[in-house]
């Protein structure tokens, strides 16, 4: 027998008049206890989910969000990509008109020269984009108008206050520095990758790694981070430099972009079963680094969770009285490694 209101109710913790509410009359019900109703109907096959999801549908509002993402043909970015449309199909709160770029050329004035054309048509913004004049004039153009702009991975600055949906990047930094204080069998050398300084969250990421290291263990040799300027054959080539340079190098730290060049190398060069390393995001490529050991441990984005959160931020950005305030989301990582994917 398929699960009833009365079932629902029961499962959701509400009376099976708030459910009733939900299906006929949402307004009068707070949007958390809709969503809260809504999910557990999804759960437990609830048999009216339908009439659930077109009446919490009905009658929405409509926001225009623009999303800028760095290049499509990078599988973290392409993922993204694809659960921010899954995400803004699915908004139950609003009718989300969801304008979502790639960006091929990365150059600061290209940057901010799609910020104002998609900032222009929109009613808030969220980038991922590198640190720059140019690109903090755009999104100070835009906060002038009124255009709520968030940087999305990444930190972003500008005159005024830019918003944030990402990771807390100094958490992560010393969450990878932990574990190799506590994996690595014997202090040593640690080779440090970074993709570009003037993604912050780079940046970050190394400021945390080495503040553990100063309060905890100061008897690990941190190396000067190498930038591999988020290329897969520069990363390659940089890792087998350090392994040649330095033999008794005892872990790897990727903190940038370049990842699947890095485990090339170190796939091989044949590393010592007690050599840790350690990068970003659950991808194709860390997978089978995970699987075959080439990688330790990899620190990811929850890719569903910060679609959600980040339509969420940016639908309730702005108000239709023309006032808005850039949006602040900082969401907890995933880790994995071979024995958890």
């Amino acid at each position: 027998m398929r699960p009833t209101i009365k079932d629902l109710a029961a499962a959701a913790g509400v009376s099976v008049s708030t459910v009733n509410r939900v299906i006929n009359d949402p307004g009068k019900v707070r949007r958390s206890t809709q969503q809260l109703i809504l999910r557990v109907a999804e759960e437990i096959g609830f048999y009216g989910l339908g009439a659930i999801q077109h009446s919490l549908k009905e009658g929405r509002q409509e926001r225009r969000i623009g999303v800028l993402l760095l290049q499509e043909n990078r599988a973290f970015y392409s993922g993204l990509g694809a659960a921010l449309r899954e995400a803004a199909r699915n908004c139950v709160e609003f009718e989300v008109d969801l304008t979502l770029e790639f960006m091929n050329d990365l150059s600061p004035d290209q940057v901010a020269d799609r910020l104002l054309a998609i900032g222009s048509k929109c009613d808030s913004v969220a980038l991922v984009a590198a640190e720059h004049p140019l690109v903090s004039d755009a999104i100070d153009s835009l906060l002038e108008d009124d255009v709520p702009v968030a940087g999305l991975i990444t930190p972003l600055t500008a005159r005024e206050s830019v918003g944030y949906i990402g990771l807390d990047n100094w958490k992560v930094g010393r969450t990878a520095a932990w574990a190799f204080d506590k994996m690595c069998k014997r202090p040593g050398k640690i080779g440090i990758l970074v993709g570009n300084h003037r993604y912050r969250n780079q940046d970050m990421n190394e400021s945390g790694f080495r503040s553990y290291f100063r309060e905890h263990n100061q008897n690990f040799t941190l190396l000067e981070p190498k930038s591999t300027y988020e290329s897969a054959a520069v990363a390659r080539e940089i890792t087998e430099q350090l392994l040649s340079e330095h033999p008794d190098m005892c872990g790897l730290f990727v903190s940038g972009g370049g990842i699947t060049g890095a485990l090339a190398a170190l796939r091989d060069a044949e590393i010592p079963r007690d050599f840790v390393s350690i990068g970003y995001e659950l991808i194709e490529a860390t997978r089978r680094g995970l699987i075959d050991g080439t990688l330790t441990m990899a620190i990811a984005h929850p890719m569903a969770t910060i679609a959600r959160r980040t339509i969420d931020a940016l639908t309730r950005a702005k108000a239709f009285d023309g006032t808005g305030v850039s949006p602040n989301t900082t969401l907890g990582f995933e880790i994995y490694t071979s024995e958890n994917i």
